[in-house]
């Protein structure tokens, strides 16, 4: 005879299980659904295992009203000691008739993109992610969120 709660039990564990590899996942919302220049945003996460491979996503939601195709980032990140790595990154966000790539929600469309993939963090500690737009308009238009996530990877 089954119990009658362990359906139930069971919900609850795929539930909690889902989003298991999951280590940091945190958005910053543009004022006015606008990136300015002067802007740039800082993530800081707490890295405390060394030995699993991760990986690092950018996470951008932009709306209809974004004027480009793609994006331009600099990225610097900068591990507990001190000693940073500065990368500028493209992203496309739509193809060239302008159907956007992400998963639209309204008039919204949110973007994942892999930054580092099987990446082991060297130290223990906070590491900070700084994101700057690059498209050398002081404010660009329609770029509602971004986001960082960082989750274990599967093998």
């Amino acid at each position: 005879m089954v119990n009658k709660s362990f359906p139930f039990v069971v919900t609850i564990l795929l539930l909690i299980g889902c989003d298991a590899r999951k280590i940091y996942d945190e958005y910053r919302t543009m004022d006015n659904q606008t990136w300015s220049a002067d802007n740039i945003i800082s993530f800081d996460v707490n890295i405390q295992d060394t030995v699993a491979a991760n990986n690092v996503y950018l996470n951008i939601r932009n709306g209809n009203n974004y004027p480009y195709q793609n994006i331009f980032l600099f990225i610097t990140i900068t591990d507990p000691g001190g000693q940073f790595k500065k990368d500028t990154v493209e992203i496309f966000l739509a193809d060239d008739k302008g159907e956007w790539y992400g998963k639209g929600i309204g008039s919204a469309y949110h973007h994942q993109v892999p930054l580092l993939t099987k990446v082991r963090f060297q130290y223990q500690g906070i590491y900070t992610f700084d994101l700057e737009q690059a498209m050398r308009k002081e404010k660009l238009p329609g770029v509602l969120d971004v986001g960082l996530r960082i989750e274990r990877s599967k093998n």
